[in-house]
């Protein structure tokens, strides 16, 4: 652990940090040491840590019985803590009470010291004490966090009032989350339709949504028309996503006017994910809800609403379809990752494989890139036709050049691109992420700039919404020497993805256009995410001494050199993409030296 210096500045900041621990651990140490061990650890892969990558979470320590995580946003963090309390209970349905790991969950938003990759102060004893109020199986937040929370999920919260908290000064007011052990949240929307007791349809390999006619509440038949339209342009919008099987419209519309039971319309329809909504017009403004359910259990995945005024119904029908589609693709996914993660070994099938692939991208280290590249070539093993497995596979090779592999692995990576790139070509030219993807692999590796180009502005044809394809293009438009098109093509994929990881585009792009100050700025939220990120030490030291910041600079420069000794100035170009302008690396180059890395 760090010690901090007399005087010493201390870095601070305000994060979401969850406490938890395993309720009675040292009886059941007491019953079996040996297998209490082995089921925490087994949970904790196939469940805990998973999960918490899913929601952006940072495991900052684990105990024996226990962990620390921080978030960035309460929301995640409470998503996060229910969803493995959901999981813990579907686990535990069929072990005897005295041998189940129950775990109890505290949240609380607050100021926290960071020394040493380590987190301290009084926001972490909070958290410890929340969790230590909570029953087993539960999730409880303090008061702050529920203000942070409050109106952004469709959790239910019990207000247990205000306590007394071990060691900290001011009482707490607390909230549980009802229901958190079963992971649901029932909807009061659900009527109570007569059960179909014929045999349901089997749901497809990858997630299945079916987009309910949204309900007209204006009492002006007028409104009818925008209620259709907005749902119409909903289910071609997610149709575009080929990770995605989406009901046809006749089928959906089936329902206009009747207020079906949620559980079965998935079983009719045979899907897993069911959106409804409204439409009412109060006075002079419309506001549209909409709520995303998982239909097997009636349980909310995602809710939110819009508002705007009815002069542009157009403009708004367009604006409420990019928002819902927007946020319901990242949910559904999540959802679906963590449903993949929770099925036992061996019950594995191609859609399977890549969910849990993309779940080890979460990681982003070498190891979980490895395991991840297994997974998208089992799926592809799998089956021949899965576009997006063969493109995610691309994108693995392509990150794995990230670690500098020998001469020979890198051409035995490139020769393995140019034969998936072919199978993209061959089954994958309407599968936006596939395309995508490969646009990457083709750009970073093969330095084929001009087909990567092509690639990307293909994805982006058929999905304008995927934001991964908008960062990509970005990039791609920088190492053609467009950085103005870059930020453009980035500022999207940002507010498609608002924590995609999209802060060393946009520095490098600002850097290039001699906006140093934005740039280091972009430079300094790299490593408030990522602490240890030789790239933010790299170009936060180049635009810091290029913007006279030569302390800043120094400091930058000796994090970097501490991370990876071995970089020199000569050997930049081996780090960065295939920039086609020579004066781009030049300056990032003088930037270096002025920052004192060494020739």
């Amino acid at each position: 652990m760090g010690t901090l210096l007399t005087g010493e500045r201390v870095e601070r900041r305000l994060a979401a940090i969850l406490a938890a621990d395993v309720a009675g651990y040292s009886r059941l140490m007491g019953i079996d040491e040996e297998g209490t061990l082995a089921r925490l650890k087994a949970v904790r892969k196939t469940l805990v840590d998973p999960t918490i990558a899913v929601h952006r979470g940072r495991i900052v320590k684990t105990t024996g019985d226990g962990m620390l995580v921080e978030f960035s946003s309460a929301v995640d963090a409470v998503r996060g803590a229910v969803e493995v309390q959901g999981g813990m209970a579907e686990q535990n349905a069929s072990v005897p009470q005295d041998l189940r790991i129950e775990f109890r969950i505290g949240i609380h938003v607050g100021d926290i010291i960071i020394d040493d990759n380590d987190i301290f102060g009084d926001g972490v004893n909070v958290a410890a004490r929340v969790e230590n109020e909570c029953e087993p199986g539960g999730v409880c937040v303090s008061g702050n966090a529920f203000e942070q929370i409050r109106g952004k999920t469709n959790f239910t919260f019990d207000d247990l009032g205000e306590k007394k908290l071990k060691n900290i000064e001011r009482p707490v007011r607390l909230y549980a989350v009802r229901g958190a052990t079963s992971a649901t949240t029932t909807t009061t929307a659900i009527s109570t339709m007569p059960s179909d007791n014929g045999k349901p349809l089997p749901l497809p390999d990858k997630p299945s949504i079916a987009v309910l006619p949204f309900q007209n509440l204006s009492g002006d038949p007028e409104q009818e028309y925008f209620a259709d339209g907005v749902v119409e342009d909903i289910i071609t919008a997610l149709s575009r996503f080929k990770s995605l099987f989406v009901i046809a419209r006749n089928s959906s519309f089936a329902y206009k006017g009747k207020s079906p039971d949620i559980r079965q319309v998935g079983r009719d329809l045979g899907v897993r994910y069911v959106l409804e909504g409204s439409v009412r017009r109060a006075g002079n403004r419309l506001r549209i809800t909409a709520q995303l359910i998982e239909a097997q259990s009636g349980a909310h995945v995602w809710a939110d609403r819009f508002e705007g005024s009815p002069q542009d119904v157009f403009q708004l029908q367009d604006d409420v379809t990019e928002k819902v589609v927007i946020a319901i693709a990242p949910e559904v996914e999540r959802a679906e990752i963590a449903r993949a993660l929770r099925r036992p070994p061996g019950n594995t099938d191609a859609y399977d494989c890549y969910l849990k692939g993309l779940a080890c991208l979460s990681y982003a280290n070498a190891e979980s890139g490895e395991r991840a590249l297994d997974l998208f070539s089992q799926a592809s093993a799998l089956d021949p036709d899965f576009a997006s497995a063969h493109g995610m596979a691309m994108y693995c090779y392509a990150n794995r050049r990230g670690y500098f592999g020998t001469v020979e692995e890198l051409a035995r990576d490139q020769t393995e691109i140019r034969r998936l790139w072919q199978m993209v070509a061959r089954v994958g030219n309407d599968d936006g992420r596939a395309l995508a993807a490969a646009g990457w692999a083709v750009a970073y590796v093969l330095r084929d700039l001009s087909s990567a180009k092509e690639l990307t502005d293909r994805a982006l044809e058929v999905n304008p919404n995927l934001a991964a394809a908008r960062l990509y293009s970005g990039w791609i438009n920088l190492w053609l020497g467009y950085p103005e098109l870059a930020i453009e093509q980035v500022n999207r994929a940002h507010r498609l993805d608002p924590v995609s990881f999209t802060f060393s585009a946009m520095a490098h792009a600002c850097f290039f256009l001699d906006r140093y100050e934005e740039a280091l700025d972009q430079a300094q939220h790299i490593l408030r995410r990522s602490p240890d990120n030789s790239v933010g030490f790299r170009i936060g030291a180049a635009s810091a001494a290029l913007a006279a910041h030569s302390d800043i600079a120094h400091q930058l420069a000796a994090r970097l050199q501490a991370a990876d000794p071995a970089f020199s100035v000569s050997r930049l170009e081996k780090y960065l993409g295939p920039y086609k302008r020579h004066d781009f690396v030049e300056k990032y180059a003088k930037g270096l030296r002025l920052a004192g890395i060494p020739e």
